[in-house]
């Protein structure tokens, strides 16, 4: 990827024709939240000098224990029990950054992937998504955005087990505790976010679960344009439940049929 000021990406207004997008709105006070989490929480695969030390030295400020790597190839023997979550760039110098993230989905299920790039087009974005990532976030981007959706990945990857009801619906049992989830008896193999969204959908069976709520409980983000990230997570639940399943009420958003 060629190098570039980091300013050149951090709020930046969007490109003509580029999805629009509004972080939620944090106490004037306070513009970020600081977080707590262990010290190998997040790993950066950053090939640009400017971006990846930028983005390292504002993640550390927040809390973050942050490691990072220039190249794709030692990505997936980092990305070890401490890491909880990937931000990956796709434009690395040794490997395109699609197949780093297939080979982390396969080796750790349960990691939370999110995609940093400056590939905005829409078959770009179907890719990173269906190679497992759970988030794909454009360049230029606005640090308050990628600031949530880092809090809220790491916020479910840190949820502890309890003793939480499972929930039932339409032949699917979800345990949130354990973040297991079945469909007549047998088990899914679900993305962090889908088996978040699925839960979501689970809990509100019958009734309609609107964009607006989706993206702001599960992505930690209001949305004023296109959510193509989650039209992408549900045409996979759908492929796992069965295409009835999961109506979309155009416009509005999602129900998932309790017959």
């Amino acid at each position: 990827m060629v190098g570039r000021p980091y300013g050149a990406w951090v709020n930046a207004p969007p490109a003509p024709g580029q999805r629009q997008v509004k972080p939620r709105q944090k106490p004037h006070a306070q513009r970020y939240r600081r977080a707590s989490v262990s010290p190998s929480g997040i790993l950066l695969v950053e090939d640009d000098e400017a971006i990846a030390s930028s983005l390292v030295r504002v993640l550390e400020s927040q809390g973050y224990g942050v490691r990072r790597l220039a190249r794709g190839g030692p990505a997936l023997a980092a990305a070890d029990g401490d890491v909880s979550l990937v931000i990956l760039d796709l434009g690395l110098p040794d490997t395109d950054g699609v197949d780093v993230c297939r080979r982390l989905r396969t080796a750790r299920p349960e990691l939370a992937i999110l995609i940093l790039t400056a590939r905005d087009q829409e078959l770009d974005v179907v890719a990173g998504l269906d190679a497992g990532a759970d988030d794909y976030l454009v360049k230029p981007f606005r640090l308050a955005e990628l600031l949530a959706r880092v809090r809220a990945h790491l916020r479910r990857a840190a949820v502890a087990p309890g003793a939480e009801e499972p929930l039932r619906a339409c032949a699917v049992t979800i345990d949130r505790a354990a973040r297991r989830a079945w469909r007549n008896g047998d088990e899914l193999v679900l993305r962090p976010r889908e088996f978040e969204l699925l839960a979501l959908l689970v809990a509100e069976a019958g009734r309609v679960v609107t964009r607006e709520r989706i993206m702001r409980e599960i992505w930690d983000t209001d949305w004023l344009g296109s959510t193509k990230t989650l039209d992408t997570h549900v045409l996979a639940l759908r492929h796992k439940l069965g295409p009835e399943t999961i109506t979309t009420l155009r416009g509005v958003g999602y129900r998932l049929e309790t017959r």
